[in-house]
């Protein structure tokens, strides 16, 4: 896998999240997306990086309901 990913055409250097590369989008189960959609939509995609770190920092593959409750306690919301 290369560090650095393509939009349209230019390469784009990878994001980072805590030391954690959050630019790969990860399977989200339903009902995890749901709870995402609850949040509102101006906040979601700081909230999707910082749950994905989680994710990823755990190793895990996909994003279950139980990884936002841990993101949810986490930070405090």
């Amino acid at each position: 896998m290369s560090n650095l990913n393509l939009t349209n055409g230019h390469p784009q250097a990878p994001s980072f999240y805590g030391g954690v590369r959050v630019t790969d989008d990860l399977y989200w189960t339903p009902q995890a997306h749901a709870k995402l959609k609850m949040i509102p939509f101006f906040a979601r995609p700081q909230a999707r990086q910082k749950i994905e770190a989680i994710a990823r920092a755990a190793e895990l593959e996909e994003v279950t309901a139980e990884v936002v409750e841990q993101a949810r306690a986490k930070f405090g919301q």
